[in-house]
């Protein structure tokens, strides 16, 4: 599994109501009118083909304020921080066992501070976990504590750089009975959780994988062929559904169908490494998307929003958390569906186009994506899941319409809302070979399910 340095993405975000900066900003161009509806679904993000997706009265009457006001306690930073943190851990590729899917990581980091942070504030209700905190016991130091022990237990081995963060967080705190009393809840919470998840099958060696050598079936792709690593991420406890199979996707179209043609000859024209149909910005954004783990980014994007926004310390963990919590229970359904369904990848079905499989379908033998293609099912979309889930999160909190600008590389890209970013996100998919749009629409529709619960559970 790849794994990329934080130093991937810089993430700006600018609240929609304050002068927009001086620099040149687009929106991704969209497709000649010879491809109207993948510019109508970048445009609008929604079509009468994407049914029961609307983020619903959320998506423009939000149930927090749109802005995070300047808070008088203790401030959101330390939770920023803290992530930076854990994003630099995971550019370690030795970090964790490649078979950890590192969503689970954001996951229990972001719940601990959030639980240790209501313990003693009790500004809402608990995730798991609600500890006795005496009077007068410091928020920020629970939240910092908490962090550090949880990333302690899953990274042992960079103790010493999570040591030094630890240190500089509790320095800026007072010393005295409080900030001992928040770093007693902060461990209390972080031991409980971390626990309580040591059962939960993310170490379960994943099953030897056997390929479906039929019309449709996933197998191993090109050039590498590499064997797939999440075989059984479907079957982890997740940490607010109540199992990965809840939201699964109905099955997609068959193979042979003139609705999965029409899915794959899209690909085929706009995905392919040399494609003449793909404009310069969607092969951009194709690469763009593909730089670093799209939950990379999407934390990015919501510390660039805390900051900018001076978030106090107990918004800033409810927005972590359900942001995190969100991905990491998006991806176990994510993978429950790849693996209940195992549907091919579009560099496989046109290779093996010749095989007649599908009259409407013509194959080529030389066919090459853009990108290389990841070791996994196609159906449903990852980059679709995990970025309609962050942004059906974020848009809860800030609002449907954020100015948001996010640079990688050297590469900038502008939206003006979380869903024109996450609609991007998954139609680069498509240009760059990796999905037909069947799988983007069943990864929009599960990551809003899940979003959506997540959000009614914390």
């Amino acid at each position: 599994m790849t794994v990329w340095p934080e130093a991937a993405h810089v993430v700006e975000v600018y609240d929609h109501r304050l002068p927009q900066p001086t620099t040149h900003h687009r929106e991704p161009q969209h497709m000649d009118g010879k491809h109207k509806i993948l510019a109508a679904l970048t445009g609008s993000a929604m079509t009468a083909g994407l049914t029961g997706l609307a983020l619903g009265p959320t998506a423009t009457t939000p149930a927090h304020s749109p802005t995070l006001r300047a808070a008088a306690g203790p401030s959101g930073m330390s939770v920023v921080e803290w992530n930076r943190e854990l994003i630099t851990v995971l550019s370690d590729p030795k970090a964790q066992p490649p078979t950890i899917h590192p969503t689970r990581s954001f996951a229990l980091l972001q719940a601990a501070e959030y639980d240790a942070v209501v313990s003693v504030t009790r500004t809402g209700p608990a995730y798991l976990f609600s500890v006795s905190a005496p009077r007068g016991a410091r928020a920020d130091a629970a939240a910092d504590q908490a962090a550090h022990d949880v990333l302690v237990a899953l990274y042992p081995a960079k103790r010493a750089s999570v040591e030094r963060r630890l240190s500089s967080q509790l320095s800026a705190i007072p010393n005295g009975p409080g900030k001992q009393a928040g770093i007693r809840v902060g461990a209390e919470v972080a031991r409980r959780l971390i626990s309580l998840r040591s059962h939960d099958g993310s170490s379960t060696k994943p099953p030897p994988f056997s390929p479906r050598n039929v019309a449709g079936g996933y197998r191993p792709t090109p050039p590498a062929f590499p064997t797939p690593v999440f075989t059984n991420w479907g079957s982890v406890k997740p940490f607010v559904l109540a199992k990965g199979s809840q939201f699964r996707p109905p099955p997609p179209p068959a193979v042979s169908t003139a609705e999965y043609a029409t899915a794959l000859n899209e690909v085929k024209s706009l995905g392919r490494k040399t494609s003449t149909t793909r404009t310069p910005d969607q092969t951009a954004a194709g690469k763009f998307w593909a730089a670093a783990p799209v939950w990379n980014v999407w934390n990015q994007i919501a510390q660039g929003l805390v900051t900018s926004q001076h978030a106090s310390l107990e918004k800033a963990v409810k927005v972590f958390a359900q942001l995190n919590l969100s991905l990491a229970d998006t991806a176990i359904a994510m993978y429950d569906a790849k693996y209940t369904y195992r549907v091919w990848r579009p560099v496989t079905a046109l290779r093996l186009g010749g095989t007649h499989y599908n009259p409407r379908i013509v194959g080529d033998l030389n066919w090459t994506p853009l990108l290389p293609t990841a070791p996994d099912p196609s159906y449903p979309a990852a980059h679709g899941a995990l970025s309609q889930a962050a942004a059906t999160t974020l848009t809860r909190f800030y609002g449907a319409q954020h100015h948001l600008v996010v640079t990688s590389k050297g590469v900038t890209r502008t939206f003006a809302s979380f869903q024109r970013a996450a609609t991007e996100a998954w139609l680069s998919r498509i240009w760059s070979g990796q999905h037909t749009a069947i799988d983007n629409r069943a990864g929009q529709q599960l990551g809003t399910q899940v979003a959506g619960f997540v959000a009614q559970h914390i």
